[in-house]
């Protein structure tokens, strides 16, 4: 009989973004063997590193919808909007847009699957962050839309009432707020509403080490190691690396926009596209306002950090590896003047992935067959949002046990 394989009861989480540091202290709190293994220190080499901070409690409605297939022209970057899709990767990019354009017409559907992990996500990172001692990389703020362009009174009532709609309560930002937000911008004719269930943290990096260090006082472990592969070896997983090749019986793909070839021997189709977003940080800038602030004519999300302002925008559906555009952290840092911020025309900037699967919904399942491979990808916007209950459902999926939402909406299988 051979020897066991010393490996066997090791739980391997390939990926250290914030889902996945989420995912091994999810599992190391139940006494779980876990081993996290990524290319670079947690947080770092993904979208996690480049994330703006905000607990987007109100994003409760994924994006596709028909409302937005007949306007989304209005968007693309050609009419200053955040939106480019290169005309080079239209035809490797149309079986992903029709994907998304028939989640139009399921909006409805897909948001009561959605809306029940976003609405207490605030309240849930709270919880892990107190639970973790490190209550300071978080603030419970809220955050503000503004508007300045004309109609803005009517845009800003009408956002009102969808998100009354949908049961995010808002409120109409102050005079005192509103004064400061167009005094800064120099610009009359202000309307804003304040979100007061959402939230922001303060170092988007310190809140993946945060986690992960909380995992590893439980008795994880972190390796830095590349994962060329998984593939199946009888009932088990054998994971390839440039030095070693080793075989557990349950792994967790946590791998972000790189998860796709991962799991595609496992019988997965797995339509992911990365949405590369853009920031740039404002070293020593005083915040307007001690909570994220949306610009909702610009697009950019201006979030306080600690020591800085980290500014954000672009949905840029690129090849995970092309070169960054430098005409765009440019025209950000341009806007960023136009508002009233103290910004240099040129300094470093950031642009990383976002894993967006066509449905805008996550990716939260199990692989079918025999194998114990899950998966927790394609958490688009809001992955830092999510990163609490996203480790719950998949220790929940990996001891087998009753999850507490139903995550059979997430599962890969519903696209083939």
């Amino acid at each position: 009989m051979p020897a066991p394989n010393p490996g066997d009861e090791t739980i391997a989480i390939v990926g250290a973004g914030v889902i996945g540091c989420a995912v091994a202290y999810a599992l190391a709190r139940e006494g779980r063997r876990v081993m996290v293994i990524d290319r670079a220190d947690p947080g770092v080499a993904g979208a996690s590193f480049g994330n703006v901070g905000h607990l987007a409690a109100e994003l409760v409605e994924p994006l596709p919808s028909r409302q937005l297939l007949f306007s989304f022209w209005r968007m693309l970057t050609a009419f200053d909007g955040p939106l480019e899709i290169p005309m080079r990767r239209w035809l490797r990019f149309a079986p992903w847009a029709l994907r998304f354009t028939a989640a139009a017409f399921r909006q409805h559907e897909n948001t009561q699957h959605l809306a029940p992990l976003v609405r207490p996500a605030t309240a849930d990172f709270e919880r892990w962050l107190i639970e973790i001692g490190r209550p300071d990389l978080m603030r419970r703020n809220g955050h503000y839309q503004f508007w300045f362009s004309s109609g803005a009174a009517q845009k800003a009532d009408a956002q009102a009432r969808h998100m009354n709609e949908l049961g995010v309560p808002t409120e109409p930002a102050s005079a005192e707020v509103l004064a400061a937000v167009s005094g800064a911008a120099k610009r009359a004719g202000i309307a804003g509403l304040w979100f007061n269930k959402s939230g922001h943290v303060i170092d988007p990096q310190g809140v993946c080490q945060a986690f992960s260090d909380a995992a590893i006082s439980l008795g994880a472990s972190f390796e830095r190691n590349d994962v060329r592969a998984l593939q199946p070896r009888g009932q088990r997983i054998e994971i390839l690396t440039p030095t070693d090749r080793r075989v557990v019986s349950t792994a967790i793909v946590c791998a972000g926009a790189w998860s796709k070839s991962l799991l595609t021997p496992f019988g997965l189709k797995v339509p992911l596209e990365a949405a590369r977003g853009y920031h740039v940080e404002l070293a020593g800038h005083a915040p307007l306002l001690d909570a994220p602030i949306v610009y909702m004519d610009e697009s950019v999300l201006v979030t306080p950090m600690a020591s800085r302002l980290r500014a954000s925008t672009y949905m840029e559906f690129e090849r995970i590896d092309a070169p960054p555009d430098a005409r765009k952290p440019a025209r950000l840092r341009r806007k960023l003047q136009a508002l009233g911020y103290r910004c240099d025309n040129e300094g470093p900037s950031w642009v990383g992935p976002r894993p967006v699967l066509p449905d805008y919904l996550p990716g939260i399942g199990r692989a079918p067959g025999p194998r114990n491979l899950f998966y927790a990808i394609g958490h688009q916007h809001i992955g830092l949002t999510l990163a609490p209950v996203t480790g719950e459902l998949v220790a929940d999926l990996v001891a087998g046990r009753p999850t507490k939402y139903d995550v059979a909406p997430f599962d890969l299988r519903r696209f083939g």
